[in-house]
């Protein structure tokens, strides 16, 4: 059975949302429960939680009865299945509870054990359900013909047994994959080192703000004070900051060379042709859409430029440096709301999508399904988890009153609402949609938003300021990702030639790619050469392929959102039958495809590419008025 612990994990970490919490002065006593979720709806206290985890644990040895039998019969594959399903969802309801309780107030030790426990148990029943999966895998394709044939109910577990037969040209003997499996207890060592050092060895220098304040210029500080107003200061910032990683340019290299060499172990071992192909076999993706995204990007990169000149416009800059890419394109204005405020705003943005959409965030709001204030101790920033499938999905959030928290709220309720359709509509094992998918209801919701609150604000400077934040969305999002997955392509590519990949030549690499897409040979933006060792700041590139999906994403929900409202109800209900209520019922691009959004072609890039260009035409338009 799928090895669900993992899943709930990478929900976690995919539908979090960075944000810092506010005033988290008032305890959660102070706080009325409208606001607070209601987690009896999981179970009713701490006591029926651990007779749940008593049940789940004794159901574990059962495992023992269906090993080795799988290919008996028919009928025999499909009580294993539905048995190892009853438990696994029984196991991600506790440890849904279980880690929600432990956020609500971090600082208690009760829900904190409470996840270790729920954590320990989950490593056993991945140990005893482990055999299901290569005893599958085991099987030829006649047998499992000769069984969905035999036993209609095993229909549902059709999309999973594909899953795990479409791999087995590379997977290998019993003894092979053991050896491979306990490589594993290695295969973190790079990204470890690298953390460790990171975040915690790394000497970090210090500056001294104008009024005489010393900082500690960490990851935290330099985020901060990047976007300072002062340009001065922004440019010491980046010198002292990269100047700081470019002293240990060769470790950080040895470490990079090391995440990339286990990749390409992995890639050797299992017989594939690349190191991007054995990254995208698990989601069934295609490499030609990694290679597509970075060449329509190419082809793109003047629509980059014309905002990099916008910005050195709307700064009042005679040349545009590398350090001038984060201060904000003009000054912020205060938009504020109330809870009930930004409740209202969400439902107008999202009413496109019909009244069955409508109808289930009342329910969300009305229910108490989200957790909304920070406390006291409450875990930060956002996220939302649908992973106790007999339940309704959660929200957390750390509202502080701001547009970026109404976004959030639109955010996190575009995960949920995948994760409520999927669960009511898919049974359990076809429940959790794939991450490539993960992000494209969120950030379908987050641009169904914006488009209407734009559309009802008239006051110019209010306009400047979300459109200039939505064109920094498409810079760091689109842009930024693509340069980061070409740059991760690169190295491992150099690898699979042999070529040694050391610091310097790491940031020569980084260099040339970030150059051509600043446009430094052109005179757009000056790139100082110090700054090529930006990548050993990067932590994404341990996470194997990974942030191209950041990019796809944003292509996908644009491509969603225009169709939204240009085609009204025909495709909102084509978005919530094929594309909300699929869950992992079909791989990640034909259930794109399903909805009209073909990411193997280019044009939800050019989608996406001709709402950026809108957007800068009518900041020039707005900017011209202005004179």
């Amino acid at each position: 059975m799928k090895q669900l612990t993992g899943v709930l994990f990478m929900i976690l970490l995919l539908f979090s949302s960075v944000v810092q919490a506010g005033d988290a002065s008032k305890s959660r006593s102070q706080i009325p429960d409208k606001y607070k979720w209601n987690l009896t709806d999981l179970y009713p206290n701490v006591e029926a939680w651990k007779a749940g985890k008593t049940e789940v644990e004794g159901m574990i040895g059962q495992f023992k009865a269906f090993k080795g039998t799988l290919d008996q019969s028919a009928e025999q594959l499909y009580k294993c299945l539905d048995f190892s399903s009853k438990v696994w969802k029984e196991y991600m309801r506790l440890s849904s509870y279980a880690g929600k309780l432990s956020d609500q107030d971090t600082r208690e030790a009760g829900p904190l054990a409470m996840t270790q426990e729920i954590g320990q148990l989950g490593t056993k029943l991945s140990a005893a359900s482990s055999f299901i999966d290569p005893e599958i895998l085991a099987m030829n394709k006649q047998t499992i013909t000769k069984f969905m044939a035999q036993e209609p109910k095993l229909k549902i577990y059709a999309h999973y047994i594909d899953d795990i037969q479409r791999r087995k040209a590379h997977t290998l003997s019993a003894r092979e994959e053991k050896i491979i499996a306990d490589a594993g207890i290695m295969s973190d060592t790079p990204y470890d080192v690298y953390g460790i050092f990171k975040n915690a060895d790394m000497p970090r220098p210090e500056i001294t703000l104008k009024k005489g304040k010393k900082v500690r210029l960490d990851d935290a500080a330099y985020t901060l004070y990047r976007a300072s107003e002062d340009r001065n200061l922004r440019k010491e910032v980046f010198e002292q900051f990269f100047g700081s990683y470019k002293k240990f340019e060769r470790t950080f290299g040895t470490e990079l060379n090391g995440e990339v060499r286990k990749d390409l172990f992995y890639k050797n071992a299992r017989k594939y042709n690349s190191c991007l192909e054995s990254a995208l076999d698990g989601p069934n993706v295609p490499t030609s859409v990694y290679h597509n995204l970075i060449e329509t990007i190419h082809k793109n990169l003047p629509l980059l430029h014309r905002y990099l000149n916008l910005r050195k416009k709307m700064l009042g800059l005679k040349d545009l440096h590398y350090y001038d890419m984060y201060p904000s394109l003009v000054k912020k204005v205060d938009m504020s709301y109330t809870v009930e405020e930004a409740e209202a705003l969400v439902k107008k943005a999202l009413a496109p999508l019909g009244p069955q959409y409508e109808s289930v965030i009342n329910e969300a709001f009305t229910h108490r399904w989200i957790d909304i204030y920070p406390t006291t101790g409450k875990r930060s920033g956002a996220y939302s988890s649908g992973s106790a499938y007999d339940v309704h999905p959660y929200i957390l959030l750390n509202f502080n009153g701001k547009y970026d928290d109404v976004s959030t709220m639109a955010h996190e309720l575009g995960h949920t609402m995948h994760s409520y359709f999927s669960n009511k509509n898919q049974p359990f094992v076809n429940s959790h949609y794939p991450i490539f998918l993960a992000e494209v209801a969120s950030i379908t919701n987050e641009s169904l938003l914006i488009d209407y609150v734009l559309k009802h604000t008239k006051d110019p400077q209010k306009r400047l300021s979300l459109l200039g934040n939505q064109l920094e969305t498409f810079r760091t999002t689109l842009f930024r990702q693509t340069q980061f997955a070409e740059f991760e392509l690169k190295i491992h590519e150099m690898a699979e030639k042999g070529e040694a990949l050391t610091g310097e030549k790491l940031s020569r690499v980084y260099l040339n790619i970030l150059k051509d897409y600043y446009g430094a040979d052109q005179g757009i933006t000056k790139i100082e050469d110090l700054y090529a060792i930006e990548w050993a700041y990067i932590p994404h590139f341990y996470y194997n392929f990974y942030v191209f999906q950041y990019a796809t994403s944003l292509c996908a929900a644009t491509a969603v959102s225009t169709k939204i409202l240009k085609e009204g109800p025909t495709m909102r209900d084509r978005y919530i039958k094929n594309f909300l209520s699929a869950g992992d019922s079909d791989y990640p691009i034909p259930i794109l495809k399903s909805i009209g959004v073909d990411m193997t072609t280019e044009v939800p890039y050019q989608m996406a590419m001709k709402k950026m260009k809108n957007i800068m035409d009518e900041i020039d338009k707005i900017l011209q008025t202005k004179k």
